[in-house]
């Protein structure tokens, strides 16, 4: 390939169809088709699929599109073999790089070892490409861990789509998995939050509340959002217990840890404050009515103290955002929704979101 192929393949976006027994095959194919009908109708606005393919299976993408357009008049599944084809695709056709293949045509909303190892297998080969610069940035449709984990190895070594993009992107660059840290960071259009830790018990999750993890997240958060935001971003930092400890009396977290952590990060010119009262600071950092906000993020101190604020504003309006890695990925702030795949029901407003802010951040 040349260098000059080579530029114009790294202006696309991989998207992979996630678990699909779920619905991110689904909201795939509406994504697309919602940009086909406003250009159907003359809409004014951006093509959000436009440049973007899906690295998955021809097979399994024809079934989404024809649950989300019975007649088949306005959605065409393209078969391509080069990434740049999808460039240059018009709206109302799905690209699709055959990356993987189904063994079975399986059902919607069912738990099944194969359609792990297929999610997996399309996340890998993504990874990958956007490791080698093949691609500008991938977009993760929702997987089941617990499918993920029952397709055995290597998959049910990856509690999710986190890990697995860090066990590769480690091995890409040639380091140990500890020297490639990573963190999660849940946005939408009012609110971005940063975790500590990620998936783990709740039990362990407060053992790794320790001075190097939450330095760390500061580090990664500040040199995340200074590229986001093209400016340091000022980062409020959640205390782990009730009322940020209460000088001690709920707990010596914020003293013994969070507050040495905060000091050793803002030696390094990081614009971090707190640690704040968990059941405020959320609050604090949401930017309302077009108004500015005290703080452009939240570092949650466990998975469920950051993502419970971002996700009660609403699923559909959610990105998830790894932070920490030698590539871009993003995807919605949801899960694979089995009781509703299928039924033709699904939101792509999350996909949509999560789209942008990948382009967005490949720019």
């Amino acid at each position: 390939m040349s260098q000059a192929q080579a530029q114009v393949q790294a202006q696309a976006i991989a998207i992979t169809p996630g678990d699909p027994c779920g619905i991110g095959p689904e909201i795939i194919a509406r994504a697309f088709l919602e940009d086909f009908m406003a250009t159907a109708n003359r809409k004014a606005g951006e093509q959000v699929t436009h440049a973007c393919f899906v690295a998955g299976d021809v097979g399994l993408m024809q079934k989404a599109a024809l649950l989300v357009d019975p007649n088949g008049r306005q959605l065409k599944v393209k078969p391509i073999a080069q990434v740049s084809e999808a460039l240059v695709q018009p709206p109302g056709v799905i690209p699709v790089l055959q990356v993987a293949s189904l063994d079975a045509n399986l059902p919607w909303g069912q738990i099944d070892a194969r359609a792990g190892r297929f999610a997996g297998e399309c996340v890998v080969w993504a990874t990958q490409a956007a490791l080698n610069k093949q691609i500008a940035a991938l977009v993760t449709a929702p997987l089941h861990k617990e499918a993920l984990s029952a397709a055995g190895a290597p998959f049910n070594a990856f509690p999710g789509h986190t890990e697995l993009l860090q066990s590769e992107a480690a091995r890409h660059v040639g380091v140990p998995l500890a020297q490639m840290p990573v963190r999660m960071m849940l946005a939408n259009d009012e609110l971005r939050t940063v975790l500590v830790s990620i998936h783990m018990s709740l039990r362990q999750a407060l053992d790794a509340v320790t001075y190097g993890n939450v330095l760390e997240s500061l580090r990664i958060a500040h040199q995340s959002l200074t590229l986001l935001l093209g400016r340091p971003p000022k980062i409020a930092v959640a205390g782990l217990n009730p009322h940020a400890g209460e000088g001690g009396l709920f707990g010596r977290e914020e003293i013994e840890i969070i507050e040495p952590a905060l000091q050793a990060a803002r030696a390094e010119g990081i614009l971090a404050m707190g640690p704040y009262a968990p059941d405020t600071v959320f609050m604090r950092a949401r930017q309302k009515n077009k108004c500015e906000a005290e703080f452009d993020v939240v570092l949650a101190m466990y998975h469920d103290q950051g993502l419970i604020p971002v996700k009660y504003m609403g699923l559909e309006l959610g990105v998830n955002v790894t932070l920490g890695l030698p590539l871009v990925r993003t995807s919605p702030d949801h899960g694979t929704a089995f009781d509703i795949a299928g039924q033709c029901v699904a939101d792509a407003a999350s996909i949509r979101s999560a789209i942008r802010m990948a382009r967005q951040l490949s720019d």
